[in-house]
Parts: structure tokens; C-alpha cells; sequence
């Protein structure tokens, strides 16, 4: 190239103008909601993923002012096939205007948003909104465990990503947030954590167990104590080689260092002793029975064991009783059985019932990610017909947690959340910034597609 033209090619380079976004806004066919984790793509392979004010920030200087076609790709929420089969939206986008796109919702949940990681506003915020939300230094969490704790509800999240290197927390990491955590429970979600840190402000691991590999917790549940104070308790394992548990124990989480402490150590794994005993793990729940006497059943997502509901209790495994699984609840549309693999169960004041949310072992289309919900009498079962209420196209959700406490008193809501990741699913595109983070999902119980789930009442 002559140097002139290199000199005015060089020039103009320097001197374009930043592309101002145009702001795409995904919103739910019908009732107007903003619509989080969906794709646009572009012919060109160039994704874009809606935040969750349902915002996606178009800044693709090659097609401003030109007719573009995206496929929309939503996991539960789509576009109408066209002739050839594709779903998607052609549209023209153009510097700092607006643009909705309608995506029709064919799941019975509806997608709240995603509530732990960074950038839940980065979309937004690109066109000159939500500027205001912090952001928590954390950019991923697996699976959630939670506890009403000293009027607070507690947040235990598992291996934990971070932004200075690709090996992040191993030993949990957490936070509280007022028991009530939601000011609505429609999108946008705003649910904001105050985690638990160092003295240098850093997010901090809060099970530092000893021996190698990662510590998860589960089971945990704050038990009153004979001294009149109640404990938030938690039972740990350590792990090696990607899922092997090889120690399983009890700990207490100690309010002054703020983190969890051993108690005992219950099992480890050795020839004599290749399988662990039962164990207090899953969700925890509290059930009284017909003498009044109140206990604490522990499943996931069904109880299989329980002890009373005492710190004392708890860390005695004499007291523990271990219950019989349940027939796996069948589907109310073939009646073929649905082999439940991680979910919770809780009692729902207006249903009057006991309702779980549970992902299916090798569902399809997704091996693990296929969400159901039934319902029971008694925590126990038998749980009736099941409805699937949420699937992915090749992606998992799995370790359902319900959020009762999350419920208005009289209202059909059920909130639930779960691990939206690619880990066993079939070489998946990963998400930008949802993978490995907790999502939120609504369900109304009034909606009468889930009828079939409550015979009998």
C-alpha cells in the first residue's frame, strides 16, 4: 500500500466514531416481561445474549442499517418456524434506537433471571441504563444450599468463578440476604447478596475442611440447641477426581470467623468401607408428625432420612431414621415413570400440599435438564402424576431449589431456581455469562396446564 494511502486509511481508522448500540428488548408474547438467556445469532455465528432486563446491546458496526437475520434460540421461549424451518427475526437495527422482539413462552415456568455471576445488567447497561447495579466480584457459583438463619436467609453456593484465574473458590462460598429477598417476584430480578469476605474484601471460601480437593456442603439447616440458641449445621464432604466423595462429615458454622468447622468426621471411603452410611444431605425440610413431635427430613429431592429437629439430635447419628425411597412418580402425559434425580420438596400454603420440583435422570431432549413438579399428601408420598414444567435443548439445569419462603401468603407462586451449566451435556455452545450460575424460574400454580399434577384435590 503507498505510504498516502496508508496515511489516510490510518486516519480513518482513528477517527471513526464508537458505534452507539441499538437496544434490543426480548420480551415475553402476551404479557410484555422482559425475557433473560435468549439468543440472537447472527448468519455470521455472532451471538448475543439477552440480560436480564431482557436487553440485548447491538453493536455490530458491519450491520447497522441493514437488514439482519437472527436466529433466536431460547429454551423454552421461540419464534414461529418460517417456510424453511428456521426460527428467528430478521430485523434492521440502527444507531441508539430501540427494538422489541416477541418470543412466545412454550414452558409452563417462566424465566425470572439469573440471580449470581457478573454482567446480570451488562446488556443494559452498554445503552446508558442500570448503571446502578454493583457488581459482586464473583462470575460464577454452582449449586445453592440455603437456611433461614438469625432472622437472614443464607446462601452456600459450591465451586466458585472468578475473574483472575480459571481456578477459582473450592471450599463454598456464601451470603445472606433478608428472608424475603425479592421486592416482586416478575423480571427484571434485583435480588442482592451481601457476601460473606476477607479482610481484604475479597469473596472468601467458608468450609475450609481439611485434606485435598474441594469441600460442598449439604444439608444445611439451623436447629435450636438446649443453651436456647440455634446453630446453622451442614454436612461436608471432601472430593477428588471431579465427583469421588471420599470423607464425609458433620460441621457448624462458627459466627464469630464466619465460616464452617469441623465436628466429626462420619465416614471415609476405604476398602473395609467402600460406601458411605446414610447421611443427612439434599434440602433440608421440617415436618411435625401426628404427636406433635417436630423433625427435620433430609432428600433430594425426596426424604430419606430424618431425625428430630435439635442441634443435639442432629449430630447424634443414633437418633437418625432412615426412610424408604417413594415410587418414582410417573408422567401425567404417558404415565411412563420419571426417574428423579437432585430437586426439593417443600409444603405449599395454598395448595395446601406438599409440591417438589425435580430434574429427571436422562430426560430428553436434555440429559439433565429436564424439570417436572408433582405433588403429595405427605412429605413421604406417594407423589401423583408429574408435569414437566421446564426443559433445554442440550444444555443442563441441574439441583433444583425451591424458595418457599420467597411465596406471598394465599398465592398460587412457587419460585424455584437451579444450575443452568454445559457440564454433561453433548458439547454445547456455552452461554456467555449465564454458564455455571443459578436461574430463576416462576411457576403459577393456578395455570391449569398443571392440573393433571393435582388429582385429588
Amino acid at each position: 500500500m503507498p505510504k498516502v494511502a496508508w496515511v489516510a486509511w490510518w486516519v480513518g481508522v482513528c477517527c471513526a466514531a464508537a458505534v452507539t448500540p441499538c437496544r434490543l428488548e426480548i420480551v415475553e408474547e402476551g404479557s410484555g416481561w422482559p425475557v433473560p438467556l435468549v439468543e440472537l445469532r447472527t448468519t455470521h455465528g455472532v451471538r448475543f445474549v439477552s440480560d436480564n432486563a431482557g436487553v440485548i446491546a447491538f453493536d455490530l458496526p458491519e450491520l447497522m442499517g441493514r437488514e439482519t437475520w437472527f436466529d433466536v434460540i431460547g429454551h423454552g421461549y421461540e419464534r414461529s418456524k418460517d417456510g424453511f424451518g428456521y426460527r428467528g427475526v430478521r430485523l434492521k437495527p440502527e444507531e441508539g434506537k430501540t427494538l422489541r422482539v416477541e418470543v412466545r413462552r412454550t414452558i409452563i415456568a417462566r424465566r425470572l433471571g439469573r440471580i449470581t455471576g457478573a454482567g446480570l445488567f451488562a446488556e443494559s447497561q452498554k445503552t446508558g441504563r442500570d448503571l446502578d447495579w454493583p457488581e459482586s466480584g464473583v462470575l460464577g457459583c454452582d449449586s445453592v444450599q440455603n437456611a433461614v438463619h438469625s432472622g437472614r436467609l443464607y446462601w452456600l453456593w459450591g465451586d466458585t468463578t472468578l475473574a483472575h484465574y480459571p481456578l477459582g473458590i473450592f471450599h463454598m462460598t456464601g451470603a445472606t440476604t433478608p428472608v424475603q429477598a425479592l421486592a416482586s417476584l416478575t423480571p427484571p430480578v434485583r435480588l442482592k447478596f451481601e457476601h460473606f469476605r476477607d479482610g481484604q474484601g475479597c469473596v472468601k471460601g467458608l468450609a475450609p475442611m481439611p485434606g485435598s480437593g474441594p469441600t460442598w456442603l449439604t444439608g444445611v439447616a439451623s436447629l435450636p440447641a438446649a443453651d436456647g440458641r440455634a446453630r446453622l449445621v451442614a454436612i461436608y464432604s471432601k472430593i477428588r477426581n471431579h465427583l469421588d466423595a471420599y470423607e464425609w462429615g458433620l460441621c457448624v458454622w462458627d459466627e464469630t470467623k464466619q465460616e464452617f468447622e469441623r465436628l466429626k468426621v462420619l465416614w471415609n471411603k476405604s476398602a473395609e468401607s467402600p460406601k458411605e452410611p446414610p447421611l443427612p444431605k439434599g434440602h433440608p425440610v421440617f415436618w411435625r408428625d401426628e404427636q406433635g413431635v417436630e423433625w427435620v427430613l433430609f432428600g433430594d429431592p425426596f426424604p430419606r432420612l430424618r431425625c428430630p429437629a435439635t442441634f443435639e439430635a442432629w449430630k447424634d447419628p443414633k437418633t437418625w431414621k432412615e426412610i424408604p425411597a417413594p415410587a418414582h412418580p410417573v408422567s401425567a402425559a404417558d404415565g411412563k415413570p420419571v426417574k428423579p434425580h437432585t430437586g426439593s420438596i417443600a409444603w405449599h400454603p395454598w395448595r395446601k400440599r406438599w409440591v417438589s420440583v425435580f430434574m429427571e435422570a436422562f430426560g430428553k431432549p436434555s440429559a439433565f435438564g429436564e424439570l417436572w413438579y408433582a405433588e403429595a399428601d405427605s412429605p413421604f408420598g406417594p407423589w401423583g402424576p408429574a408435569v414437566k414444567v421446564l426443559t433445554h435443548e442440550n444444555y443442563t439445569f441441574y439441583n433444583p431449589r425451591l424458595h418457599i419462603e420467597f411465596t406471598p401468603p394465599n398465592s398460587p407462586v412457587l419460585i424455584f431456581e437451579g444450575t443452568y451449566t454445559a457440564e454433561f451435556a453433548d458439547k454445547p455452545q456455552v452461554t456467555p455469562r449465564h454458564n455455571y450460575n443459578q436461574v430463576l424460574y416462576r411457576l403459577d400454580l393456578d395455570d391449569p396446564r398443571l392440573k393433571p399434577a393435582q388429582q385429588g384435590r
